[in-house]
């Protein structure tokens, strides 16, 4: 019965988002019909039903999430956590002193609630430059040390960083895997709150079928405009659309590799990555691992979960639109390259459906780019209306206007962009979710201002996008760059290397429509001026935010990991000064 809701559950959420589409599509021939249909009609109108159908997908999960209650796992704790647990930092020529401390913080975040447990941290490097590695080695010491951790605590580099992050936890399973239970899997940017810790492993212990239990990360300490609006939308908009991911998914869950535990032998038995046949960007190493390894965990017959009701689980983010760009060149590659594996044997369709799902993600944007410039090019190829279409009829026939349509249409796209955002901020005042966002008004100032920043940022996203995939397709391996971090200011130097390009493609873009599309000048306006714009656009939202905005609850009350780690990062700089 309850796999019957599930399915049902699934199959209303497609045909709603299929519905809105063929309305759009529907509304959008009835307004192109007025002059008689050509073939650019027919192929904006298609581009229209995708992109249409795509939105109503995402915001059909924003209405699920409103309309239920959060997942609640409540457990008897009477009995002690038996189990050997270890905790896993893969690190990539990241910054050793604020990963370690990371690391400590954690540990002192689950003493303080459990001194027995039986918990162990591995540091798991494939760093490539010397300097920082020897940085690692003399920090290990000292993370040893202030820990008490001998025997507890452990090191090893890898000499050949083979299969990037997941070659690196499946070689430190491989070797060493079977002295634990279950292993949390972190970045070198997590952060846990002990109890959190303590929370997800006793999960575990009491539904022996869970094979991964993730939980939705809330981004931290973000200075920027850009970043402080990514940490707020994190915050108060993700945990509504994740509360509708889960109901969605079911035991069919997503990991998204990191802040995440997993059952130790069923990881190993299930999550062995291939490499595929030829030469990257499609073939070689699986770079999207961690939702195939959701799928091989799904397709073993174990539960793979997110319980969105799990707090004190953090990350930090980019704080400029250029690295956020840079770490989406690596995710486009690893999802297109889920098209070599959407076919494998014996997955579960919904995990088919995911890989699809993930696809489309990057390759979206090119619809709405695609309809941009079919209709900059469509007017050249219109005929003029027959105004007399009876022969020897003396009275001309008019078309029909059919502005009311295409206002209803333009309306219901951005309502689906966003409407569940607003009934986000409702829900919140209604609920006093609000005051934990400095109160209702500054809940609904901090959404529109995110809609402002989104909307001004979107088009260029949408460019970066689509060289990604371009790129991809074209057969450019972009690699495994290292994710900055710290100060993400850009000078206006910084941002013209990375956007002089699209305003090249916004300001020719324009003037085509000057020439083709006089009618249509106006409407490309609000897409054309900040892709023109772009890298004024990039260096203003790099640029330290104000605090009257975008306030979260970590910033109201520091959450006693964060501060702990703050604590460790001021003593051990002033140690290692």
């Amino acid at each position: 019965m309850k796999k019957f809701g599930l399915y049902l559950l699934r199959g209303l959420v497609i045909l709603a988002s299929l519905a809105i589409g063929a309305i759009a599509f529907v509304t959008f021939l009835q307004v192109v019909a007025v002059n008689g249909i050509n073939l650019f009609d027919i192929i904006l109108s298609a581009l229209i039903l995708i992109s249409t159908t795509w939105l109503a997908w995402g915001g059909m999960q924003g209405v699920i999430g409103l309309t239920t209650s959060p997942k609640c796992v409540s457990l008897t704790k009477s009995d002690r956590i038996t189990g050997r647990s270890i905790i896993l930092m893969p690190v990539y020529n990241e910054d050793p002193l604020m990963s370690f401390t990371r690391l400590a913080a954690m540990e002192k975040s689950i003493k303080r609630s459990d001194p027995l447990a039986d918990i162990h941290f591995a540091i798991l490097s494939d760093t490539r430059k010397d300097d920082i590695a020897r940085q690692e080695e003399e920090l290990f010491v000292h993370l040893v040390e202030e820990c008490d951790g001998e025997g507890r605590f452990f090191y090893r580099r890898r000499a050949q960083n083979i299969g990037k992050k997941a070659g690196n936890i499946e070689d430190f399973l491989t070797h060493s895997g079977a002295a634990y239970d279950y292993a949390v899997i972190l970045d070198a940017d997590s952060l846990m709150e002990g109890d959190t810790i303590l929370e997800m492993i006793a999960r575990m212990e009491a539904e022996p079928r869970l094979g991964l239990l993730q939980t939705l990360p809330k981004i931290i300490r973000a200075e920027t405009r850009f970043g402080r609006a990514m940490q707020f939308a994190a915050s108060f908009y993700s945990p509504i659309f994740c509360r509708g991911l889960a109901m969605l998914q079911g035991e069919t869950g997503p990991f998204w590799g990191h802040n995440a535990i997993v059952r130790v032998d069923a990881f190993a038995q299930s999550c062995g990555l291939p490499a595929l046949r030829g030469q990257p960007p499609f073939g070689g190493h699986i770079m999207s691992h961690d939702y195939v390894e959701a799928a091989l965990l799904a397709r073993a017959g174990w539960i793979v979960r997110v319980d969105d009701d799990l707090e004190g689980s953090y990350e930090e983010g980019p704080e400029n639109v250029v690295d956020h760009a840079k770490r989406d060149r690596r995710w486009c590659q690893g999802n297109l390259q889920h098209s070599r594996v959407i076919n494998a044997p014996g997955l579960k369709p919904w995990s088919r459906f995911v890989f699809a799902q993930g696809i489309m993600a990057y390759i979206a944007p090119l619809f709405w780019l695609a309809f941009l410039t079919v209709s900059i090019l469509a007017p050249g190829f219109d005929s003029q209306p027959n105004y007399f279409p009876v022969p020897n009829w003396p009275t001309p026939y008019i078309p029909p206007s059919m502005t009311f349509q295409a206002i209803s249409l333009l309306v219901g796209i951005f309502g689906l962009l966003l409407l569940p955002k607003l009934l986000i901020v409702v829900k919140a005042a209604i609920t006093d979710r609000a005051r934990f966002y400095g109160g209702a008004g500054k809940a609904l100032a901090s959404t529109l201002w995110e809609l402002l920043i989104s909307s001004l940022i979107a088009p260029i996203v949408m460019l970066y996008a689509t060289r990604s995939v371009y790129q991809v397709v074209m057969g450019k391996d972009g690699g495994w760059p290292t994710n900055n971090r710290g100060d993400g200011r850009l000078s206006y130097a910084e941002c013209f290397a990375a956007a002089w390009w699209v305003t090249l493609i916004g300001m020719v873009g324009l003037l085509l429509a000057i020439y083709l599309a006089p009618n249509i000048f106006y409407w490309l306006l609000p897409v054309a001026l900040p892709i023109i714009f772009a890298p004024w656009i990039l260096h203003w939202s790099s640029q330290i935010g104000s605090d009257s905005v975008f306030t979260v609850p970590s910033e109201l009350l520091t959450p006693p990991v964060v501060s702990l780690h703050d604590e460790l990062v001021k003593r051990w700089t002033d140690q290692y000064a």
